[in-house]
């Protein structure tokens, strides 16, 4: 799940982790009224959508007088923010954060996030920061500063010496600069992270380490245990059909793809990705109905694929199990009932009761094309 860069420095406050001093706002009066409660000669308005690369796409702006934050308030709140990470149909910012505009010396990258391939968290820190640390990892690994943290032991003092001065910082600032690796740690262990970053913190020209920009990610299936971060998801982020999926326990993704997937397992969703990939297509989705779905998931699972107006085919692969090829038949056949089918659909059943599945779409009337393995599937989907 991710939030917002205010809520993000909202709990930076919590852990020590210094920010600058601002307010979020819904309106152009509001923006105005916290530049003025801020004070000083200079304020930066920031969009707030859950994308990167904001300032490339116009959504942060520096103001010199609180009537000049409020135009660009007015401006800014209400349009569609196109970020590389958007995609070309962008976000609409609903609100802005106004912070204190601060006199930048250095500007440096930290983060935490989890290396699936070692398998523990990792801390990472560079003496470049700011919206070209993406091209610096790229073309400078060697500038970029890790250290594997052991779960069983945390964060020891050592390892955040050795990422404050891998990141080259002034000496008048290590312990501070090791306070701030210390807690950010301590942030993304406690409310079960999978990603926390400051891009940048920055030395300010009056000796402050600040936080300029925050971005927290959360493990989705820990959220049971963080009822409270339940009240940061914004749902206006995140895409309609992808929200409607799980409000009905089906775990639905949607890609760039025009071949919509039903599966039951993510293992198999996987390969049937590429499958379609090898056919010569490309994924529209990735939904899974799980292994205990019901025949209502599977309509909707169904129904969802059919809203998405890329989708050109389907394919349905699943291997009967815990779901039975009859339960997914069924569903198939409900939904079909619901929503008008306009595009092919390839189906492949084995498993558990994979017979009575296939006789249930044969005496649907639907029309569907039956594969038998997924190399007959993979072949089919070439037809679409």
């Amino acid at each position: 799940m991710k939030i917002h860069e205010y809520q993000a420095k909202e709990i930076f406050s919590q852990f020590a982790i210094p920010v600058p001093r601002g307010s979020v706002a819904e309106d152009a009066d509001e923006a105005r009224k916290i530049a003025e409660q801020i004070g000083g000669a200079r304020w930066v308005v920031k969009a707030q959508v859950h994308a990167g690369g904001r300032g490339k796409g116009g959504g942060v702006r520096v103001a010199d007088t609180p009537e000049a934050v409020a135009e660009i308030a007015e401006k800014m709140i209400g349009m569609t923010l196109v970020t590389l990470q958007t995609g070309p149909q962008g976000k609409r910012v609903a609100r802005v954060l106004v912070e204190e505009g601060v006199p930048v010396k250095q500007e440096f990258y930290l983060g935490a996030a989890v290396d699936r391939a070692k398998q523990c968290p990792v801390l990472i820190a560079s003496s470049e920061g700011g919206i070209g640390i993406e091209e610096l990892a790229a073309g400078h690994p060697e500038r970029i500063v890790r250290e594997w943290i052991d779960v069983g032991l945390g964060l020891p003092a050592f390892q955040a010496r050795n990422l404050v001065f891998g990141m080259g910082i002034d000496t008048s600032f290590v312990r501070t600069g090791t306070g701030i690796f210390s807690q950010l740690y301590r942030l993304f262990e406690s409310h079960d992270c999978t990603l926390v970053e400051i891009n940048p913190l920055v030395v300010t020209e009056d000796k402050r380490l600040l936080a300029l920009d925050a971005r927290i990610e959360f493990d989705d299936n820990a959220l049971y245990r963080h009822k409270d971060l339940l009240e940061l998801k914004d749902t206006d982020e995140q895409d309609p059909l992808e929200l409607e999926a799980s409000r009905h326990r089906v775990n639905y993704i949607r890609m760039e793809g025009d071949i919509g997937i039903m599966v039951n397992g993510a293992g198999l969703a996987m390969a049937t990705m590429d499958l379609i990939k090898q056919a010569g297509a490309n994924p529209a989705n990735f939904l899974d109905v799980g292994g205990g779905a019901t025949t209502e998931m599977v309509t909707k699972g169904f129904e969802i694929i059919l809203q998405d107006k890329n989708v050109r085919g389907i394919l349905i692969n699943i291997f009967g199990g815990i779901l039975r090829c009859d339960i997914l038949a069924k569903g198939v056949v409900d939904a079909a009932k619901k929503v008008a089918i306009k595009v092919p659909v390839v189906v492949r059943l084995e498993g558990t009761n994979v017979e009575q599945g296939r006789k249930i779409l044969a005496d649907s009337d639907l029309d569907l094309v039956v594969a038998h393995s997924m190399a007959d599937a993979a072949e089919k989907v070439k037809g679409i």
